[in-house]
């Protein structure tokens, strides 16, 4: 299965995100307007955010301003 530009696009900020242990909000958004961008968000994508999100949850990845 061909992984979609956006998900690899969205992969690459989740890993610096992952790397740095935070993420901004600004990233953040700029990470679902590029999943959204095409109106359809596809499995790789879904589980990339999925990642993202528990990461977040369980304070692995902090989110700030």
């Amino acid at each position: 299965m061909k992984v979609s530009e956006s998900a690899n696009r969205v992969r690459s900020m989740i890993e610096k995100a992952i790397e740095d242990h935070q993420i901004t909000k600004a990233e953040y958004e700029m990470i679902i307007h590029l999943v959204l961008e095409d109106a359809h968000v596809d499995s790789q994508e879904r589980a990339l955010i999925k990642e993202l999100q528990d990461m977040i949850d369980h304070k692995e990845v902090r989110l700030v301003p």
